[in-house]
Protein backbone atom coordinates (compact mmCIF):
# COMPACT_ATOMS: atom_id res chain seq x y z
CA UNK A 1 0.00 0.00 0.00
CA UNK A 2 1.04 3.33 -0.73
CA UNK A 3 1.83 5.91 2.04
CA UNK A 4 -1.49 7.34 1.43
CA UNK A 5 -3.77 4.59 1.45
CA UNK A 6 -2.15 3.64 4.81
CA UNK A 7 -2.41 7.20 6.55
CA UNK A 8 -6.41 7.56 4.96
CA UNK A 9 -6.71 4.07 6.68
CA UNK A 10 -5.57 5.33 9.89
CA UNK A 11 -7.06 8.26 9.77
CA UNK A 12 -10.57 7.27 10.68
CA UNK A 13 -9.85 5.83 13.91
CA UNK A 14 -8.22 8.49 15.70
CA UNK A 15 -9.07 11.47 18.32
CA UNK A 16 -9.08 14.91 15.97
CA UNK A 17 -6.04 16.46 17.50
CA UNK A 18 -4.15 13.51 15.97
CA UNK A 19 -5.61 13.69 12.23
CA UNK A 20 -4.41 16.94 12.46
CA UNK A 21 -1.42 15.66 12.79
CA UNK A 22 -1.49 12.78 10.64
CA UNK A 23 -2.68 15.51 7.76
CA UNK A 24 0.62 17.43 8.87
CA UNK A 25 2.65 14.90 8.28
CA UNK A 26 1.11 13.89 4.63
CA UNK A 27 0.73 17.33 3.31
CA UNK A 28 4.71 18.43 4.26
CA UNK A 29 5.39 15.05 2.70
CA UNK A 30 3.23 16.13 -0.44
CA UNK A 31 4.67 19.16 -0.23
CA UNK A 32 8.52 17.98 -0.29
CA UNK A 33 7.67 16.33 -3.37
CA UNK A 34 5.67 18.74 -5.15
CA UNK A 35 9.12 21.55 -4.42
CA UNK A 36 11.72 19.13 -4.92
CA UNK A 37 13.88 17.59 -7.44
CA UNK A 38 13.45 20.18 -11.03
CA UNK A 39 10.83 22.63 -9.01
CA UNK A 40 13.20 25.21 -8.71
CA UNK A 41 14.65 24.95 -12.24
CA UNK A 42 11.25 25.21 -13.60
CA UNK A 43 10.19 28.10 -11.54
CA UNK A 44 12.93 29.87 -12.55
CA UNK A 45 12.71 28.76 -16.86
CA UNK A 46 9.15 30.51 -15.83
CA UNK A 47 9.55 33.36 -14.13
CA UNK A 48 12.37 34.61 -16.68
CA UNK A 49 9.56 33.98 -19.67
CA UNK A 50 6.91 35.78 -17.25
CA UNK A 51 8.54 39.01 -18.74
CA UNK A 52 10.39 38.31 -21.92
CA UNK A 53 9.28 39.65 -25.06
CA UNK A 54 6.78 37.70 -27.18
CA UNK A 55 8.85 36.84 -29.87
CA UNK A 56 11.04 35.14 -27.63
CA UNK A 57 8.34 33.39 -25.88
CA UNK A 58 6.66 31.83 -29.40
CA UNK A 59 9.83 30.66 -30.54
CA UNK A 60 10.24 28.78 -27.31
CA UNK A 61 6.58 27.57 -27.29
CA UNK A 62 6.93 25.82 -30.91
CA UNK A 63 10.28 24.61 -29.78
CA UNK A 64 8.82 22.48 -26.95
CA UNK A 65 5.53 22.02 -28.80
CA UNK A 66 8.09 20.14 -31.38
CA UNK A 67 10.18 18.77 -28.40
CA UNK A 68 6.81 17.39 -26.58
CA UNK A 69 5.20 15.89 -29.87
CA UNK A 70 8.46 14.45 -30.60
CA UNK A 71 8.34 12.34 -27.26
CA UNK A 72 4.93 11.41 -27.43
CA UNK A 73 5.31 9.96 -30.83
CA UNK A 74 8.51 8.13 -29.82
CA UNK A 75 7.24 6.66 -25.93
CA UNK A 76 3.89 6.01 -26.41
CA UNK A 77 1.54 3.23 -28.07
CA UNK A 78 -0.78 5.38 -28.81
CA UNK A 79 0.85 7.99 -30.69
CA UNK A 80 3.29 5.70 -32.57
CA UNK A 81 1.39 5.66 -35.70
CA UNK A 82 1.29 9.93 -35.72
CA UNK A 83 4.99 10.72 -36.77
CA UNK A 84 4.28 14.33 -37.46
CA UNK A 85 5.41 17.90 -35.99
CA UNK A 86 2.35 18.86 -37.32
CA UNK A 87 -0.02 19.75 -34.52
CA UNK A 88 -3.16 19.44 -36.55
CA UNK A 89 -2.42 16.29 -38.46
CA UNK A 90 -2.94 14.43 -35.19
CA UNK A 91 -6.43 13.29 -34.01
CA UNK A 92 -8.72 14.73 -31.27
CA UNK A 93 -8.84 12.83 -27.70
CA UNK A 94 -11.65 12.36 -25.29
CA UNK A 95 -11.96 11.87 -22.22
CA UNK A 96 -13.28 8.80 -22.97
CA UNK A 97 -10.27 7.86 -25.01
CA UNK A 98 -8.27 8.65 -21.74
CA UNK A 99 -10.35 6.25 -19.85
CA UNK A 100 -9.98 3.65 -21.92
CA UNK A 101 -6.69 3.15 -23.49
CA UNK A 102 -5.04 5.11 -20.47
CA UNK A 103 -2.25 2.23 -20.45
CA UNK A 104 -1.67 2.67 -24.38
CA UNK A 105 -1.82 5.92 -23.82
CA UNK A 106 0.94 6.84 -21.33
CA UNK A 107 4.73 6.18 -21.52
CA UNK A 108 5.31 5.79 -17.76
CA UNK A 109 4.05 3.26 -15.48
CA UNK A 110 1.95 4.39 -12.41
CA UNK A 111 5.20 3.40 -9.75
CA UNK A 112 7.35 5.68 -12.01
CA UNK A 113 5.71 8.43 -11.99
CA UNK A 114 3.27 10.38 -10.07
CA UNK A 115 -0.07 9.35 -10.33
CA UNK A 116 -3.22 12.06 -10.14
CA UNK A 117 -6.68 10.69 -9.68
CA UNK A 118 -9.95 12.67 -10.36
CA UNK A 119 -13.96 11.91 -10.67
CA UNK A 120 -13.77 15.16 -13.32
CA UNK A 121 -16.63 17.04 -14.65
CA UNK A 122 -18.28 13.89 -16.94
CA UNK A 123 -18.57 11.69 -14.00
CA UNK A 124 -15.85 9.62 -15.43
CA UNK A 125 -13.22 7.96 -13.24
CA UNK A 126 -10.01 9.16 -14.74
CA UNK A 127 -6.31 8.31 -13.98
CA UNK A 128 -3.16 9.70 -15.07
CA UNK A 129 0.54 9.76 -14.52
CA UNK A 130 2.45 12.68 -14.52
CA UNK A 131 6.43 12.63 -15.08
CA UNK A 132 7.50 13.70 -12.17
CA UNK A 133 9.67 17.34 -13.34
CA UNK A 134 6.30 17.73 -15.09
CA UNK A 135 4.22 17.72 -11.82
CA UNK A 136 7.33 19.85 -10.47
CA UNK A 137 6.80 22.14 -13.17
CA UNK A 138 2.98 22.50 -12.90
CA UNK A 139 3.51 23.47 -9.27
CA UNK A 140 5.95 25.92 -10.13
CA UNK A 141 3.35 27.15 -12.57
CA UNK A 142 0.56 27.14 -10.07
CA UNK A 143 3.06 29.13 -7.31
CA UNK A 144 4.27 31.54 -9.48
CA UNK A 145 0.66 32.40 -10.30
CA UNK A 146 -0.59 33.14 -6.66
CA UNK A 147 2.63 34.50 -5.46
CA UNK A 148 1.67 37.77 -7.78
CA UNK A 149 -0.59 38.37 -4.81
CA UNK A 150 1.70 37.34 -2.38
CA UNK A 151 1.49 33.66 -1.29
CA UNK A 152 3.56 31.72 -0.51
CA UNK A 153 3.77 28.05 1.76
CA UNK A 154 3.51 28.78 5.23
CA UNK A 155 1.51 31.85 5.19
CA UNK A 156 -2.31 31.21 6.83
CA UNK A 157 -4.24 29.57 4.03
CA UNK A 158 -7.77 27.88 4.02
CA UNK A 159 -8.82 25.46 1.60
CA UNK A 160 -12.25 24.35 0.57
CA UNK A 161 -11.79 21.39 -1.88
CA UNK A 162 -13.91 18.21 -1.06
CA UNK A 163 -11.69 16.10 1.22
CA UNK A 164 -14.12 14.05 3.44
CA UNK A 165 -11.88 14.91 6.45
CA UNK A 166 -14.79 15.06 9.18
CA UNK A 167 -17.94 13.58 10.36
CA UNK A 168 -21.29 15.01 11.11
CA UNK A 169 -20.39 14.54 14.61
CA UNK A 170 -17.22 16.68 14.54
CA UNK A 171 -19.54 19.69 12.67
CA UNK A 172 -22.32 19.67 15.61
CA UNK A 173 -19.27 20.18 17.77
CA UNK A 174 -17.78 22.75 15.73
CA UNK A 175 -14.92 21.16 14.03
CA UNK A 176 -15.78 21.05 10.71
CA UNK A 177 -11.91 21.75 9.21
CA UNK A 178 -8.95 19.85 10.05
CA UNK A 179 -5.46 21.66 10.28
CA UNK A 180 -1.95 21.35 8.66
CA UNK A 181 0.02 22.79 11.88
CA UNK A 182 3.20 23.19 10.22
CA UNK A 183 2.36 24.78 6.78
CA UNK A 184 -0.58 27.14 8.41
CA UNK A 185 -3.41 25.37 5.81
CA UNK A 186 -6.97 24.82 7.45
CA UNK A 187 -8.71 22.20 5.44
CA UNK A 188 -12.47 22.94 5.41
CA UNK A 189 -14.86 20.44 4.93
CA UNK A 190 -17.22 21.06 2.05
CA UNK A 191 -19.82 18.56 2.60
CA UNK A 192 -21.51 20.37 5.54
CA UNK A 193 -21.77 23.84 4.94
CA UNK A 194 -25.52 24.75 5.81
CA UNK A 195 -27.88 26.83 8.00
CA UNK A 196 -27.35 24.57 11.01
CA UNK A 197 -23.68 24.65 10.46
CA UNK A 198 -23.05 28.49 9.46
CA UNK A 199 -22.07 29.30 12.94
CA UNK A 200 -19.54 26.63 13.23
CA UNK A 201 -17.83 27.62 9.99
CA UNK A 202 -17.75 31.09 10.73
CA UNK A 203 -16.16 30.79 13.86
CA UNK A 204 -13.49 29.03 12.52
CA UNK A 205 -12.66 31.20 9.39
CA UNK A 206 -12.88 34.06 11.93
CA UNK A 207 -10.30 31.89 14.89
CA UNK A 208 -7.97 31.39 12.13
CA UNK A 209 -8.08 34.34 10.38
CA UNK A 210 -6.54 33.47 6.87
CA UNK A 211 -5.15 35.36 4.56
CA UNK A 212 -5.75 33.10 1.89
CA UNK A 213 -8.67 31.12 0.58
CA UNK A 214 -8.01 28.39 -1.78
CA UNK A 215 -11.28 25.95 -2.99
CA UNK A 216 -14.85 25.55 -4.80
CA UNK A 217 -16.06 29.07 -5.45
CA UNK A 218 -19.46 27.24 -4.70
CA UNK A 219 -18.56 26.05 -1.34
CA UNK A 220 -16.78 29.63 -0.42
CA UNK A 221 -19.23 31.40 -1.80
CA UNK A 222 -22.25 29.35 0.50
CA UNK A 223 -20.23 30.16 3.74
CA UNK A 224 -20.22 33.95 2.72
CA UNK A 225 -23.97 33.39 1.52
CA UNK A 226 -25.32 32.05 4.61
CA UNK A 227 -22.93 34.14 7.20
CA UNK A 228 -24.90 37.46 5.33
CA UNK A 229 -28.19 35.32 5.96
CA UNK A 230 -27.50 35.10 9.28
CA UNK A 231 -25.93 38.49 9.75
CA UNK A 232 -22.64 36.97 10.74
CA UNK A 233 -19.70 39.19 10.25
CA UNK A 234 -16.42 36.98 8.70
CA UNK A 235 -13.25 37.92 9.31
CA UNK A 236 -11.53 40.17 6.81
CA UNK A 237 -7.94 39.19 6.62
CA UNK A 238 -8.34 37.75 3.33
CA UNK A 239 -5.75 38.98 0.81
CA UNK A 240 -6.90 36.95 -1.92
CA UNK A 241 -9.17 33.99 -3.11
CA UNK A 242 -8.11 31.89 -5.47
CA UNK A 243 -10.83 29.42 -7.05
CA UNK A 244 -10.21 26.13 -8.21
CA UNK A 245 -12.02 23.01 -10.19
CA UNK A 246 -15.12 25.43 -11.09
CA UNK A 247 -16.05 28.51 -13.16
CA UNK A 248 -16.12 31.67 -10.87
CA UNK A 249 -18.64 34.41 -11.33
CA UNK A 250 -18.80 38.01 -10.82
CA UNK A 251 -21.40 37.63 -8.23
CA UNK A 252 -19.24 35.53 -6.16
CA UNK A 253 -16.71 37.74 -6.21
CA UNK A 254 -18.67 40.90 -5.15
CA UNK A 255 -19.88 38.42 -1.89
CA UNK A 256 -16.05 37.36 -1.45
CA UNK A 257 -15.48 41.26 -1.42
CA UNK A 258 -18.22 42.14 0.76
CA UNK A 259 -17.89 39.56 2.92
CA UNK A 260 -14.12 38.49 3.40
CA UNK A 261 -12.78 41.92 1.67
CA UNK A 262 -10.71 40.34 -0.50
CA UNK A 263 -9.98 40.49 -4.26
CA UNK A 264 -10.39 36.85 -6.40
CA UNK A 265 -8.05 35.82 -8.86
CA UNK A 266 -8.62 32.82 -11.30
CA UNK A 267 -6.67 30.60 -12.67
CA UNK A 268 -7.66 27.44 -15.00
CA UNK A 269 -5.77 23.67 -15.53
CA UNK A 270 -7.74 20.68 -16.09
CA UNK A 271 -6.76 17.89 -13.77
CA UNK A 272 -5.47 15.97 -16.73
CA UNK A 273 -3.19 18.43 -17.29
CA UNK A 274 -4.17 21.17 -19.63
CA UNK A 275 -2.13 23.89 -20.11
CA UNK A 276 -2.46 26.89 -17.53
CA UNK A 277 -4.50 30.22 -17.84
CA UNK A 278 -4.27 32.60 -15.25
CA UNK A 279 -5.88 36.11 -14.44
CA UNK A 280 -3.40 39.18 -13.60
CA UNK A 281 -4.05 42.14 -11.08
CA UNK A 282 -5.32 43.65 -14.29
CA UNK A 283 -8.37 41.08 -14.09
CA UNK A 284 -7.46 39.90 -17.70
CA UNK A 285 -6.76 36.05 -18.14
CA UNK A 286 -3.54 35.00 -19.40
CA UNK A 287 -2.70 32.04 -21.56
CA UNK A 288 0.50 30.46 -20.57
CA UNK A 289 1.74 29.42 -23.96
CA UNK A 290 4.78 27.79 -22.77
CA UNK A 291 3.04 24.88 -21.09
CA UNK A 292 0.88 24.05 -24.06
CA UNK A 293 -1.06 24.69 -27.14
CA UNK A 294 -5.08 25.45 -27.40
CA UNK A 295 -6.75 25.38 -30.68
CA UNK A 296 -10.63 27.27 -30.92
CA UNK A 297 -12.73 24.81 -32.95
CA UNK A 298 -16.15 24.62 -34.24
CA UNK A 299 -19.28 21.74 -34.03
CA UNK A 300 -17.11 20.13 -36.96
CA UNK A 301 -13.76 20.41 -35.03
CA UNK A 302 -12.47 22.85 -38.03
CA UNK A 303 -10.41 25.67 -36.30
CA UNK A 304 -11.84 29.20 -35.90
CA UNK A 305 -9.99 32.23 -36.38
CA UNK A 306 -11.56 34.03 -34.70
CA UNK A 307 -14.95 34.08 -31.92
CA UNK A 308 -15.71 31.29 -29.12
CA UNK A 309 -15.54 27.43 -29.79
CA UNK A 310 -14.70 24.16 -28.47
CA UNK A 311 -10.77 23.97 -26.91
CA UNK A 312 -8.56 21.45 -27.60
CA UNK A 313 -5.43 21.10 -25.63
CA UNK A 314 -2.47 19.96 -26.15
CA UNK A 315 -0.41 20.13 -23.00
CA UNK A 316 3.57 20.28 -23.08
CA UNK A 317 3.82 18.63 -19.01
CA UNK A 318 1.94 15.60 -19.82
CA UNK A 319 4.73 13.83 -21.06
CA UNK A 320 3.56 10.74 -18.55
CA UNK A 321 0.33 10.35 -19.61
CA UNK A 322 -0.08 13.10 -23.32
CA UNK A 323 -2.38 15.02 -24.13
CA UNK A 324 -2.54 15.61 -27.56
CA UNK A 325 -5.98 17.95 -28.91
CA UNK A 326 -7.42 16.74 -25.88
CA UNK A 327 -11.30 17.87 -25.94
CA UNK A 328 -11.49 19.20 -22.61
CA UNK A 329 -15.12 20.11 -22.30
CA UNK A 330 -14.84 23.42 -22.37
CA UNK A 331 -15.69 26.44 -24.85
CA UNK A 332 -12.88 29.67 -24.54
CA UNK A 333 -13.06 32.95 -26.86
CA UNK A 334 -9.43 34.24 -27.21
CA UNK A 335 -9.10 38.22 -27.07
CA UNK A 336 -8.13 40.42 -30.59
CA UNK A 337 -4.10 39.33 -31.05
CA UNK A 338 -3.37 43.37 -30.78
CA UNK A 339 -4.72 43.48 -27.43
CA UNK A 340 -2.38 44.18 -24.49
CA UNK A 341 -2.56 44.03 -21.05
CA UNK A 342 -0.67 46.72 -18.34
CA UNK A 343 0.60 43.89 -16.49
CA UNK A 344 3.45 43.48 -19.52
CA UNK A 345 2.95 39.42 -19.89
CA UNK A 346 3.39 38.43 -23.46
CA UNK A 347 1.23 35.51 -23.56
CA UNK A 348 -2.38 35.94 -25.35
CA UNK A 349 -5.13 37.16 -23.51
CA UNK A 350 -8.21 34.79 -23.28
CA UNK A 351 -11.51 37.05 -22.97
CA UNK A 352 -13.43 33.96 -21.31
CA UNK A 353 -13.37 30.30 -20.95
CA UNK A 354 -16.80 28.38 -20.12
CA UNK A 355 -17.72 24.78 -18.86
CA UNK A 356 -16.75 24.51 -15.26
CA UNK A 357 -20.23 25.45 -13.95
CA UNK A 358 -21.25 25.09 -10.55
CA UNK A 359 -23.95 23.07 -10.83
CA UNK A 360 -25.66 21.84 -7.74
CA UNK A 361 -28.41 19.21 -6.69
CA UNK A 362 -30.08 20.02 -3.03
CA UNK A 363 -30.13 17.59 -0.37
CA UNK A 364 -32.96 18.45 2.81
CA UNK A 365 -30.19 17.01 4.77
CA UNK A 366 -26.83 18.69 3.85
CA UNK A 367 -28.09 22.03 1.72
CA UNK A 368 -26.54 22.43 -2.07
CA UNK A 369 -24.12 19.97 -2.98
CA UNK A 370 -22.01 21.76 -5.48
CA UNK A 371 -20.78 20.46 -9.02
CA UNK A 372 -16.81 19.90 -7.54
CA UNK A 373 -18.01 17.25 -4.52
CA UNK A 374 -20.15 15.50 -6.62
CA UNK A 375 -17.84 14.62 -9.35
CA UNK A 376 -15.21 12.90 -6.85
CA UNK A 377 -17.82 10.33 -6.26
CA UNK A 378 -16.00 7.76 -8.21
CA UNK A 379 -12.78 8.51 -6.50
CA UNK A 380 -11.74 4.72 -5.63
CA UNK A 381 -14.60 3.00 -7.89
CA UNK A 382 -13.77 1.12 -10.92
CA UNK A 383 -16.36 0.79 -14.31
CA UNK A 384 -17.99 3.81 -14.27
CA UNK A 385 -17.40 5.41 -17.88
CA UNK A 386 -19.80 8.75 -16.74
CA UNK A 387 -23.26 9.46 -15.06
CA UNK A 388 -25.45 12.76 -14.86
CA UNK A 389 -27.21 13.35 -11.52
CA UNK A 390 -30.94 14.75 -12.26
CA UNK A 391 -32.93 16.03 -9.42
CA UNK A 392 -36.95 16.67 -9.83
CA UNK A 393 -38.16 16.42 -6.31
CA UNK A 394 -36.52 17.87 -3.29
CA UNK A 395 -35.94 14.45 -1.62
CA UNK A 396 -34.57 12.08 -4.40
CA UNK A 397 -32.07 12.22 -7.19
CA UNK A 398 -31.76 10.13 -10.28
CA UNK A 399 -28.17 8.49 -11.43
CA UNK A 400 -27.90 8.36 -15.13
CA UNK A 401 -24.93 5.75 -15.25
CA UNK A 402 -22.82 4.33 -17.94
CA UNK A 403 -20.73 1.50 -17.02
CA UNK A 404 -18.64 -1.34 -17.64
CA UNK A 405 -18.55 -4.92 -16.58
CA UNK A 406 -16.14 -3.93 -13.27
CA UNK A 407 -18.76 -2.07 -11.80
CA UNK A 408 -20.22 -5.28 -9.39
CA UNK A 409 -21.88 -4.60 -6.55
CA UNK A 410 -18.74 -4.26 -4.51
CA UNK A 411 -18.03 -0.67 -6.97
CA UNK A 412 -21.80 0.23 -6.83
CA UNK A 413 -21.37 0.08 -2.71
CA UNK A 414 -18.34 2.32 -2.78
CA UNK A 415 -20.14 5.03 -4.84
CA UNK A 416 -23.44 5.46 -3.36
CA UNK A 417 -21.27 5.76 -0.33
CA UNK A 418 -19.55 8.31 -1.34
CA UNK A 419 -22.12 10.40 -2.61
CA UNK A 420 -24.28 9.31 0.83
CA UNK A 421 -21.58 11.17 2.24
CA UNK A 422 -22.45 14.09 0.40
CA UNK A 423 -26.17 13.93 -0.04
CA UNK A 424 -26.74 12.37 3.49
CA UNK A 425 -28.94 9.26 4.27
CA UNK A 426 -32.70 11.00 3.76
CA UNK A 427 -32.34 11.64 0.41
CA UNK A 428 -33.20 8.81 -2.53
CA UNK A 429 -31.08 7.81 -4.74
CA UNK A 430 -32.06 5.67 -7.78
CA UNK A 431 -29.19 4.24 -10.30
CA UNK A 432 -29.94 3.83 -13.84
CA UNK A 433 -27.94 1.69 -16.01
CA UNK A 434 -27.93 3.31 -19.36
CA UNK A 435 -26.08 2.57 -22.23
CA UNK A 436 -25.35 6.16 -23.42
CA UNK A 437 -25.90 9.86 -21.86
CA UNK A 438 -26.91 12.16 -25.02
CA UNK A 439 -25.49 15.97 -24.32
CA UNK A 440 -27.62 19.00 -23.78
CA UNK A 441 -29.18 21.00 -26.94
CA UNK A 442 -25.92 22.78 -26.92
CA UNK A 443 -23.76 19.88 -27.34
CA UNK A 444 -22.21 19.90 -24.30
CA UNK A 445 -22.53 17.21 -21.83
CA UNK A 446 -24.05 18.30 -18.33
CA UNK A 447 -23.37 16.66 -15.59
CA UNK A 448 -25.93 18.00 -12.78
CA UNK A 449 -29.51 18.79 -14.24
CA UNK A 450 -31.83 20.45 -11.54
CA UNK A 451 -35.02 21.10 -12.11
CA UNK A 452 -36.67 22.05 -9.12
Amino acid sequence: MSLKENLVGLYSSLPYWLQDGLITVFNTYQYRQRQGGDYAKWKAYHAQHWTADQASVEQEAMRRQHEFLSHATTQSRWFSKHRSSDLQSFPTMTKQDLVANRETISTLEPNKGVVGKTGGTTGASLEVVYDRSDFQERMALLDLFREQFGHSLGKKTSWFSGKSIVTERDVVKGRCYRDDLINKIRFFSTFHINSGTIGAYAAAHNRFSPEYIVGFPSSIFEMCRLAKEHGIQLNRSVKAVFPTSEVVYPHQRTLFREMLGAETYDQYASAEGAPFIVECAHRNLHFISLSGAIEIVDEDLEPIDEGEGEALVTSFTTRGTPLIRYRVGDRMKFSDANKTCPCGSPYPLVDYIDGRTAAHITSPETGNIYQGNLSNCTKGVSGIECFQLVQNTTNAVTVRLVADRKFDTTNKAKFLENLRERTGDLMQVDIEIVNHIPPGKNGKFRFVINNL
